[in-house]
């Protein structure tokens, strides 16, 4: 095995009641998410915000639900939990022993060598797309009207949410888009525009240019760390990955709430976009939601950074 895929003498080495508290308070923590999510889906219910974060991205409850301590750190006595698991494996000979582990002790950790033969070229892709995102400063002029051009012409068209009522109605919708400039930068809420609304916006977003146009006062780029995490599983640690969901859960609570859509029976209030206190609070939240993300931001590039300098993609 190459030296720079090998662990040194500094990895963390966590007894099994270390790593089984932080597996236990993981699931405990991500559970409140998971377990209404599964009672709703089981009684085929739909909540119109909290459901968006395990439809629209891939990563199951199950999955969140799985523990992993990231690259780099030793499981002792982990081996009849992890060492089947993909990605994972035993410790053991002068490996072990350089970390004053014995080979009974069951040690297990990351394999990097699997895990960047398969999704080396993953991680040159979120280091790239996050640090590009970091470095760029926030565009606060969108107002979220992304929601409010997918809901254009919805006398023709209809609407994305069709268990919610517009507030203004269709014609009420339509005439906020039209007396707006769209300054919307990402594609991915880009691409669910209405046909007629779609030209009305300054950029095009395309996938190739996501990685010039994408930046950190966006909510919906915000959002996507949960994704960007959740796509170098299980290298990043669910900490980081629990984390940028629960912002996420947030940011999308606002980004419905700044929508045409009425969700007063859900128990959501209105940031009411086509005025000027609505714009002024949307920016307020905008801009406290950027700077929460930028930790998220910054640990997701420690792992990337730390991944890429392990060993050859």
């Amino acid at each position: 095995m190459s030296s720079a895929l090998r662990l040194d003498a500094t990895a963390p080495v966590l007894r099994p009641e270390q790593w089984r508290q932080a597996q236990s308070a993981h699931l405990q923590r991500v559970q409140d998410w998971t377990e209404p999510f599964r009672e709703r889906r089981n009684r085929g219910l739909k909540h119109p915000v909290d459901d968006f974060l395990f439809t629209y991205y891939s990563f199951s409850p199950g999955k969140l639900e799985r523990w992993t301590p990231g690259a780099g750190v030793v499981l002792l006595d982990g081996a009849a939990e992890f060492s089947g698991r993909k990605f994972w494996r035993t410790l053991e000979g002068d490996e072990a022993a350089a970390l004053g582990i014995a080979d009974d002790e069951g040690a297990v950790t990351l394999d990097l060598r699997a895990f960047l033969s398969a999704r080396g070229s993953a991680v040159q892709f979120v280091d790239m797309l996050v640090r590009r995102t970091a470095g760029r400063p926030g565009v606060f002029g969108c107002f979220g009207l992304h929601e409010w051009a997918m809901a254009y012409r919805a006398a023709v068209h209809g609407v994305r949410h069709e268990q919610l009522p517009l507030r203004l109605g269709s014609e009420g919708t339509d005439a906020v888009v039209e007396s707006h400039k769209l300054k919307c930068t990402h594609i991915d809420a880009f691409r669910f525009f209405a046909p007629e609304a779609a030209p009305r916006n300054e950029l095009q977003p395309t996938r190739e240019t996501q990685r010039e146009l994408e930046q950190p006062g966006c909510l919906h780029a915000t959002m996507d760390l949960y994704k960007w995490a959740y796509k170098l599983y299980p290298a990043v640690p669910s900490q980081l990955i629990a984390d940028a969901f629960a912002l996420a859960v947030e940011v999308r609570a606002t980004d419905m709430e700044a929508s045409p859509y009425d969700l007063s029976d859900w128990g959501y209030g209105v940031v009411a976009v086509e005025t000027p206190q609505g714009k002024a609070e949307y920016v307020r939240r905008q801009k406290s939601f950027a700077e929460r993300a930028r930790p998220i931001r910054e640990r997701l590039l420690e792992c990337t950074t730390a991944l890429l300098s392990s060993g050859p993609q």
